[in-house]
C-alpha cells in the first residue's frame, strides 16, 4: 500500500502512464498525490482528467493554477490564452460531470506527515493558518454560489497578506499563494513575475522555502509548480515539478508503503514538438 506524490501532469498523459508502468502502479492497494496542474498547455488535457477522475480513492489531487483557469473559463470569468490546450474539455459531453469534480478538488492536502500544496505557503502562515485558509476558499468553490469567486480571481494584488483582508481580495491571495507563488522578498511580499531557477532571480528575492521568517518551518511540504527548479529538497520542503511538459521529466516520490524513493520517466520531446 504505497503513497507516490507526482509532479504537474499539465496533459502529459503518455508520460503519466509509463511512469505509473516504470512504479508498477496497483489501483488497488495504491494511491497516488497529484501536485495540481492536471491539464493544460500539454496534448491530452481530457484524457488525464478523466483518467484520474476515474482512479476515485486512489488517487489525491489539489488545484493549480492551470485547474483554476480552467474552471474560470469555463465558468465565463476568463478567455483562453494563447497555448491553452483545453478546447476538449470544453467541448466533451462529460464537460460538466470533469468540471463539478475539479472545483471540488482541495487546495492543501494533509495525511501521513505530509501536507500537498500546488506552489506554497506565504511566510506569515502556520500551517493551521494554511489549512484554515484552504478550506475557506474551496467552501465557496465548492458551493453553488462559485461564479463570482472566478469572475475576481485574476490579478496579482494583494501580495501580502494581512488578517484583515476581506472578500475578493482575500480570496485572491489565497488562491494566489496556493497555486502561483515562487519568490518572496524579503518583507514577505509574494512575486509573480520571477519564473526562474534560484541563483537567477533579480536581487532581493527568495524562494518561498528559503524564508527565515516561514510559519511553516518544520513541516514536510509537497509542492509542484516551479518547472526551472527541477526535483529540489529544502528543509522539509520537496518541489516535485521536474519540467515534462517542457522535454524535462515526470517525476513520482514514494512517500509511504516502502523506503522514500524517487522514480522518473523522461518526456516524448518529439510527441511535445508535434
Amino acid at each position: 500500500m504505497a503513497i507516490y506524490a507526482i509532479g504537474d501532469v499539465q496533459g502529459c498523459y503518455g508520460e503519466l502512464q509509463a511512469l505509473l508502468k516504470l512504479i508498477r502502479f496497483n489501483a488497488d492497494t495504491d494511491t497516488l498525490w497529484f501536485t495540481g496542474d492536471l491539464v493544460n498547455r500539454g496534448p491530452a488535457s481530457l484524457e488525464t482528467l478523466r483518467f484520474v477522475r476515474e482512479l476515485g480513492d486512489a488517487a489525491v489531487t489539489v488545484l493549480g493554477n492551470h485547474d483554476i483557469h480552467l474552471l474560470a473559463v469555463a465558468a465565463g470569468g476568463a478567455r483562453l490564452k494563447a497555448g491553452d490546450t483545453l478546447d476538449a474539455i470544453l467541448a466533451a459531453k462529460d464537460r460538466d460531470d470533469l468540471l463539478n469534480w475539479l472545483r471540488r478538488r482541495p487546495l492543501m492536502h494533509t495525511q501521513h506527515g505530509y501536507s500537498l500544496v500546488h506552489a506554497g505557503l506565504p511566510p506569515q502562515w502556520s500551517m493551521k493558518d494554511a489549512e484554515t485558509n484552504a478550506r475557506s476558499v474551496e467552501a465557496l468553490l465548492s458551493g453553488p454560489d462559485y461564479h463570482p469567486l472566478l469572475a475576481h480571481l485574476y490579478g496579482n494584488q494583494p501580495d501580502k497578506w494581512k488578517e484583515s483582508l476581506k472578500a475578493y481580495e482575500r480570496h485572491r491571495f489565497i488562491i494566489n499563494c496556493f497555486t502561483r507563488m515562487r519568490y518572496c522578498g524579503a518583507d514577505g511580499r509574494l512575486d509573480f513575475t520571477e519564473t526562474c531557477k534560484p541563483g537567477d532571480q533579480t536581487p532581493g528575492l527568495i524562494p518561498w522555502f528559503k524564508l527565515p521568517s516561514r510559519r511553516s518551518r518544520g513541516a514536510n511540504i509537497l509542492f509542484g509548480h516551479w518547472a526551472s527548479l527541477g526535483y529540489h529538497e529544502h528543509d522539509g520542503c520537496i518541489g516535485l515539478d521536474s519540467g515534462c511538459l517542457w522535454g524535462g521529466e515526470l517525476t513520482a516520490l514514494r512517500i509511504a508503503g516502502g523506503p522514500k524513493q524517487r522514480y522518473s520517466v523522461g518526456a516524448d520531446v518529439r510527441r511535445m514538438a508535434g
